[in-house]
């Protein structure tokens, strides 16, 4: 006998959508069919869902403070929840599980309307507004963070921490950090998430091309471009002589950056814990005036063990990261320690745990 159905809801950015996809690979293996709720935004990451069905629900951000505005958002997210009320009924999950974003609250409150057991998980050492919303509906408070801000007091007796559940393709490149001499190639990765970044392209290459003639030399650079940069990016790196691979999207990124000696990049829920699951140091440079400042928090808590350095994006400077870059690559035992404090932190099993929680959930629905 089959088991039962448990339907996923997630924002369609990569930090909702890839321990969604991580669950989803493990819920397969254990015999749960799995479908998932999301936006229109879901596929711009390459991600093919490993699941049975896709669904779109009405859903809509608060934009503006205005009366108007207030009123969009209240009618959208009552046909938001209408629709997911008739979703459930036709699809009957055991059990739904959030990952976050606002189109994660029309099927989480109509669960909640409906019986269905819910699990909530929040990626980041800030919870996120719709998590905030949907706790305290939740049947479980799943957690990556021991240390969550904006957890209420009163979820916290419902609370497991699990850690951020990664895809198998990340699980599968965890090797040992290739340790190095200071004459010794060094490998850097620089990405600013699926859609890249572009101070990177700003900055990174100015400071790369200040190195001395010798790092230069030593250099294997695999950096993410957007597509508008992409030609002043490869004009600076041919006129410094620097083996620099250039890419708009790297479908094999978890390869990479296992096989990097440094990565450069944001510190999205993900980013960060692929790093940590993989032991690799990196240079942080969080997405500046996000809401809650999600990304900052990340960044502090990997650099507060030692396997990070955390720039704000103010202070990044051409001359700054250099010399950072410079440091590190003359300080191969420091970039050893890093990588090991990194993988202090990872968690990666986080994806089975998450799904021992889903289990538990179903099973009690059906004995219960």
């Amino acid at each position: 006998m089959s088991k039962p159905l448990v339907m996923i809801a997630a924002g369609g950015t990569g930090g909702h959508l890839f321990p969604a996809f991580a669950l989803t690979q493990e819920l397969k293996r254990r015999g749960f069919a799995v479908d998932l709720v999301t936006d229109v935004r879901a596929d711009q990451y390459g991600i093919d869902f490993p699941g049975r069905s896709v669904h779109q629900v009405p859903s809509a951000t608060l934009r503006g403070r205005s009366p108007v505005a207030l009123l969009k958002l209240v009618l959208t997210l009552a046909r938001g929840i209408w629709r997911a009320r008739t979703l459930l009924k036709d699809v009957n999950p055991s059990v739904i599980v959030g990952f976050g974003g606002y189109p994660t609250v029309p099927p989480l409150l109509a669960a909640r309307f409906s019986g269905v057991p819910s699990v909530i998980h929040d990626a980041n050492a800030v919870m996120g507004r719709a998590n905030r919303l949907l706790a305290r509906f939740a049947s479980i408070v799943a957690l990556t963070f021991e240390k969550t801000k904006y957890l209420r007091s009163a979820d916290k007796s419902k609370t497991r921490i699990v850690g951020m559940p990664v895809r198998d393709a990340v699980l599968e490149e965890v090797t040992p950090y290739q340790t190095r001499s200071r004459a010794d190639a060094f490998s850097l990765l620089v990405f600013g998430g699926s859609q890249g970044a572009r101070i990177f392209a700003d900055v990174v290459p100015a400071a790369l091309a200040g190195l001395p003639q010798a790092h230069r030399a030593r250099l294997k650079l695999v950096q993410q471009v957007r597509e508008e940069d992409m030609q002043r990016v490869h004009a600076v790196y041919a006129d410094a002589g620097i083996d620099a691979e250039l890419g708009t999207f790297f479908s094999d990124l978890p390869r990479r950056m296992a096989n990097a000696h440094l990565v450069v990049g944001r510190a999205g829920a993900s980013t960060v814990a692929e790093l940590t699951v993989l032991g690799r140091p990196a240079i942080l440079v969080p997405l500046p005036h996000a809401l809650d400042n999600d990304q900052l928090e990340n960044a502090t808590r990997l650099q507060e063990v030692g396997g990070a350095w955390c720039i704000e994006q103010a202070d990044l400077t051409p001359e700054r990261l250099c010399n950072e870059i410079m440091h590190l690559a003359d300080s191969p035992d420091v970039m050893t320690r890093a990588a090991k404090a990194a993988q202090s932190m990872g968690e990666p099993r986080a994806a089975a745990g998450l799904a021992d929680v889903v289990e538990e959930l179903a099973k009690l629905r059906v004995h219960g």
